[in-house]
Parts: structure tokens; sequence; C-alpha cells
């Protein structure tokens, strides 16, 4: 036969288990929402940093853009002085041609 006191100690016992599992629940859900926030944390850091490097990237790409503007308007200014450096050059030689040619002529006619 169950007496009254194998009942209250039964009690008692089912009381502590309800406690035990409550308490446990409680740590579980704490260990929940401090992880939730632990990720929502990661997950802005990583964002951020994506954003960072997007910005950083595109930095880069600007900047290189500008120094190949930069080497291309150098390389055609020298093209550029190049080409007048020899077409004056070229006409220099031409005049002299022509001029000789001229001198030629008028000393044919003197003679």
């Amino acid at each position: 036969m169950v007496t009254i006191e194998n009942q209250e100690q039964y009690l008692q016992s089912i009381k502590k288990i309800k406690q035990v599992e409550d308490k446990t629940q409680k740590e579980i859900d704490n260990y929940k929402k401090e992880f939730e926030i632990k990720i929502k944390k990661l997950e802005l850091d990583l964002e951020t940093a994506i954003i960072d490097a997007k910005a950083k990237g595109e930095k880069l790409v600007d900047t290189s853009i500008e120094k190949a503007r930069e080497i291309a308007n150098n390389e055609t200014s020298k093209f550029i002085e190049d080409a007048k450096t020899k077409a004056e050059n070229i006409v220099s030689e031409i005049h002299a041609q022509n001029n000789q040619k001229i001198i030629d002529i008028l000393l044919k006619g003197v003679k």
C-alpha cells in the first residue's frame, strides 16, 4: 500500500524534476539567445567586411584605371613629340633639298 509519506516523496521528486527541467530549459534558452546574438554580430561583421572589401576593390580599380590613363597619356605625348621631331627633320631635309635645287637652277641661269 502506498502511504502518504511515499506519495509526498513522489510529489517532491516530481517537483524537483520539474524544477531541474525548468532550470535546464532556461539555460538552454539563454544559450540560444546568446548564440543568436553572436550569429547576428558575425553576420553584421561579415556584411561590413564585404562592404569594405567592395569599396577597397572599387578604389583599387579606379586607381588602376587612373594610372593606366596617365601611362597612356604619357606614351601618347612621347609618340606625338617623336612624330613632330621626325616631321620637322623631314621638312628640314625637304627644304634643304629644295633650296639646293633652287640654287642649282639659279646657278644654271647665271652660267
